[in-house]
């Protein structure tokens, strides 16, 4: 029988009848499963079976950034569209379509012939799922591999025989924390857990010598007897679902259905002979993605970050820029993270401050980081030494004459930035580009500092630098489009995610953030208790309380930021219940998670507990301790900015909105982000509710006519079916 026409693969057949099928998609710089892909994989399946020449098959990848990230989410419109269907033939379509990659993976598994596969690359999701249909795993010695099956952080579940084969492989406590949090494994942590058989330098050979040393063609969950490691759901692994069940609520508030789904896949499946197993499998797969959370979730978190990351609202016509250099003014915590992320992209930084004491303190940070990653075996020490010699502290202003990009990250002072704005300026180049880290000051303003306006422009990091991955690039009035290009040039440098916002007070980020915070302290005022507080911020689907956040953020930087906003603004400033809290916490020298002293109490060595001082603050009693009403008004005060900020263009991409949401500042992301949740709430019932609130809690719930309007005349924040 000869070789099928194969495009996704290159075949060669040795002289013993194996068969190395090398998985390289055409066009594709990551291999994914598109729907060429899948048929050829059956095509290999089908050639495997019938032609008795053949003794088995090594399958690796032509890539060198990986062996396979999955299921092209982007040839998933028909799946999305049928799930989405409420006819019982949208329910039977969408069944088969997900059913297909489950079917194939099965052929392949039962061809008869040993399968192995080399793992020489990162396989997730679907690509790890394909591995386990194989009969043998060698994954190479790289520390840069990972596999695992990562669907649930962007609203879906495994849906390719994750939740089946996983738990047959290793059992249901092991496989917990890969089908239901995402977890990956490095490869001789998947091998410790049996996940893959071998790690090995060169897999391809070592997959080869198992086939021709008499490899088996049959999986365990095949044989005659198997029994699965650790007990079946009606057995002794009982007790693991009732525990597994109430851990997972108590960590998710029931927010997310995936891993819900995937749990009860897992509980069914493995009561069921195999192959019905995997039809329950894509059951929940296809009800996980008929629900809103997914859909939004694989917007935001794959489609519209991944637009993003690739420049999207980079400025037409501009060519790219390169940056190799950079320097950055103030070597305080923002500053030093800036300069480490720059200088782990191979960025040539100067890290200059007032003092070389604090210059060198400010290196000292990525020393720290570099330590940490070296000693945890994340980073070879080759690669600490290379980035750390990236970074020069200095004082001296005239270093600032042969770098690309100035990035000034001073005091939240005006004063300030202005002495440094025109002090960099006198010894950069004419055509380098100065950026302000500014967190609340208006570029335009910051701007008349500068003798070249259309080469000024804000790139707002957030802290800690080296975790979070958004950056809000802001336009001045005079910003000009090779200013905006070059700063999105180096976000997308360090590997963040760049969004575009036109120029306000606090930008779009911070202004939806402080709702979130200026709710929480307007709880401690009323009377709310703290801890219902906390907890009814995480039940909403935040990962931190408010009372938390500003306490990271730090409580004096607060301060900061309320004195230079009333100064702005002059008789407009009306403070409030956060000015009295914060200014009074200040004074008694709490600071928050820095010195040890905010909301909370941080005692070394121990778990932080909240101050009980905060009685002290409350001026009144609560109108309602309803967790539901708590819940609502952080999402509601969020949300009512967000959509403030969209309708005034200070953010005009729904994406940009979104994503900056989730990455930002940690808006629930079960909902998508923040105008997702007004849509999947629906604008009317959410304008409803808001209204509710505005009755009860003044005018941050406020609703804008412009919402009203499009609730009016049917408009949505995003066309039907964006998603796919």
């Amino acid at each position: 029988m000869s070789t099928p026409d194969f495009t996704c693969f290159q075949c060669e057949t040795d002289a013993d009848g194996l068969v190395t099928a090398t998985f390289d998609v055409p066009g594709k710089t990551m291999n994914t499963l598109t729907q060429a892909a899948i048929a050829e994989i059956e095509a290999l399946a089908n050639w495997l079976k019938d032609d008795e020449a053949l003794k088995g098959c090594v399958i690796t990848s032509g890539k060198d950034n990986g062996f396979c990230a999955g299921a092209d989410l982007q040839e998933m419109t028909a799946l999305l569209t049928k799930a989405q269907g409420q006819s019982e033939d949208d329910k039977r379509e969408a069944f088969k379509l997900a059913f297909a990659l489950n079917r194939v993976f099965r052929s392949l598994e039962t061809c008869g012939k040993p399968v192995a596969m080399a793992i020489n690359g990162l396989a997730l999701g679907g690509g790890l799922e394909w591995a386990l249909s194989c009969h043998y795993r060698v994954v190479g010695s790289s520390s840069k591999i990972q596999l695992g099956l990562p669907e649930v952080k962007v609203g879906l579940m495994p849906g390719a025989g994750g939740t089946q084969r996983l738990t047959r492989l290793v059992g249901v406590m092991a496989a917990g924390p890969l089908i239901l949090e995402g977890k990956s494994l490095r490869p001789q942590e998947a091998q410790m857990q049996g996940v893959v058989h071998e790690v090995s330098d060169d897999p391809v050979a070592a997959a080869k010598a198992w086939i021709k040393g008499g490899g088996k063609a049959k999986n365990p969950w095949d044989e005659d007897g198997f029994r699965i490691p650790g007990g079946a759901p009606q057995g002794k692994a009982g007790q693991m679902f009732m525990v597994g069940n109430a851990m997972l609520r108590q960590k998710t508030y029931a927010n997310y259905p995936a891993p819900i789904h995937a749990m009860a896949a897992v509980y069914e499946g493995l009561q069921l002979p195999f192959d019905r197993a995997l039809e329950i499998e894509s059951k929940y797969f296809v009800k996980t993605l008929a629900t809103p959370q997914a859909q939004n979730m694989l917007r935001s978190l794959f489609l519209s970050m991944q637009d993003l990351n690739k420049g999207a609202r980079r400025p037409k016509g501009v060519d790219k820029d390169k940056i190799e250099s950079l320097a950055v003014i103030g070597a305080g915590f923002m500053g030093a993270g800036i300069a480490y992320v720059a200088a782990k992209a191979g960025v040539k930084v100067v890290l200059l401050d007032t003092s070389q004491d604090n210059a060198d303190k400010g290196k000292a940070h990525s020393e720290t980081l570099v330590g940490k990653a070296v000693s945890r075996g994340k980073m070879s020490q080759d690669k600490a030494d290379a980035l750390l010699a990236n970074i020069t502290p200095t004082t001296d202003y005239t270093a600032l004459g042969d770098v690309d990009l100035v990035i000034e990250a001073v005091f939240e002072s005006r004063e300030v930035k202005e002495a440094v704005i025109k002090q960099a300026e006198a010894h950069m180049k004419p055509d380098a580009i100065l950026a302000s880290n500014t967190s609340t000051i208006p570029i335009t303003e910051l701007a008349t500092y500068s003798g070249r306006p259309d080469q000024f422009v804000g790139i707002h990091f957030f802290s800690p630098v080296d975790k979070m991955l958004l950056v809000e690039i802001i336009r001045g009035d005079k910003t000009g489009d090779r200013a905006i290009a070059t700063a999105m040039d180096l976000v997308m440098t360090v590997k963040k995610t760049p969004i575009v916002v036109e120029d306000a007070r606090g930008f779009y980020a911070n202004r939806c953030v402080l709702k979130y915070i200026e709710q929480g302290l307007s709880m401690v005022a009323e009377g709310v208790p703290p801890a219902l507080i906390e907890n009814a911020a995480k039940m909403a689907g935040m990962p931190v309380g408010p009372l938390a956040l500003q306490d990271e953020v730090a409580i004096d930087l607060g301060v900061k930021i309320l004195k230079q906003t009333a100064d702005d603004l002059g008789n407009a400033y009306k403070p409030g219940a956060v000015d009295a809290i914060l200014n009074g916490m200040f004074a008694q020298g709490r600071l928050g998670r820095k010195n040890g002293q905010g909301f909370y109490v941080y005692p070394k060595g121990e778990d932080k507990y909240l101050w009980d001082g905060l009685s002290d603050y409350v001026t009144g009693s609560p109108q309602s301790l309803d967790p539901q009403d708590l819940k609502d008004r952080f999402l509601y005060a969020q949300a009512l900015e967000a959509v403030r900020s969209y309708l005034s263009e200070i953010v005009t991409d729904p994406r940009e909105a979104d994503v900056g949401s989730i990455l930002g500042w940690g808006f629930a992301p079960w909902s998508g982000g923040v105008l997702s949740f007004v849509e999947m709430t629906g604008l009317e019932p959410f304008i409803a509710r808001a209204d509710e609130l505005a009755q009860e809690y003044g005018d941050v719930f406020a609703v804008p006519d412009g919402l009203r309007k499009m609730a009016e005349q049917g408009e949505r924040f995003y066309p039907l079916m964006a998603v796919a």
